[in-house]
């Protein structure tokens, strides 16, 4: 491909895109199991759903007037994902006590990303991140934060400890650090980052 996401349109999720989202949802790993729910419930409601149940949730915010996401596309077909919202939206970030609150500065969140197998590696979850940001700030966002894995330059990491990005990846679109946590994933730390939204809705 010539240049990152190309060929790809990223659109709200909406009861139009619905469809294609629960394919690529369906087709396994932790989205199938967890329909972009973990964060936005506490651990013991989590824990207390099935799967069709934490579809269903999905399903009902798709049809609400906020989208809870953002669904890449390509040739009708989903091939991305991020879950972005008010912080307030992800309970489980609200109560957690490993990735503790910053400040009290009203912030959006970015909490995960899925991108299909066959779309690695083409620029598929920076074109996500981008447009989550564009979405934020033009649904009032002042300020978007995330809570990405600060993996060493060299290190990898498997694809299932990864949902919620890597440090590089926030960098290059203008992120920066604000903040350590106590989470972890595949062995190496999570930290919180920001971005001021302001200078985009000048």
């Amino acid at each position: 491909m010539g240049g990152p996401g190309e060929h790809v349109r990223i659109e709200p999720l909406a009861a139009d895109t619905w469809p294609a989202l629960e394919a690529f949802f369906r087709q396994g790993r932790d989205p199938r199991w967890c329909w972009c729910q973990y964060w936005r419930l506490r651990s013991k409601d989590f824990a207390a759903l099935g799967v069709p149940q934490l579809r269903d949730r999905l399903r009902t915010a798709a049809e609400g007037p906020r989208a809870p996401g953002l669904v890449a596309l390509r040739d009708g077909a989903a091939v991305g994902w991020v879950g972005v919202g008010p912080r307030a939206d992800f309970e489980r970030i609200e109560r957690s006590r490993v990735i503790a609150r910053v400040d009290e500065t009203p912030s959006w969140s970015v909490v995960c990303f899925a991108v299909a197998e066959s779309a690695r590696g083409e620029g598929v979850g920076a074109a996500l991140l981008d447009a989550a940001v564009a979405f934020a700030s033009a649904n009032g966002g002042m300020t978007i934060e995330a809570y990405p894995v600060d993996l060493p330059a060299g290190a990898t990491l498997p694809a299932e400890a990864a949902f919620t990005g890597t440090l590089a990846m926030f960098e290059r679109a203008g992120f920066r650090v604000v903040s350590e946590t106590a989470s972890s994933a595949g062995g190496h730390p999570r930290v919180v980052v920001r971005c001021d939204l302001r200078h985009l809705s000048r």
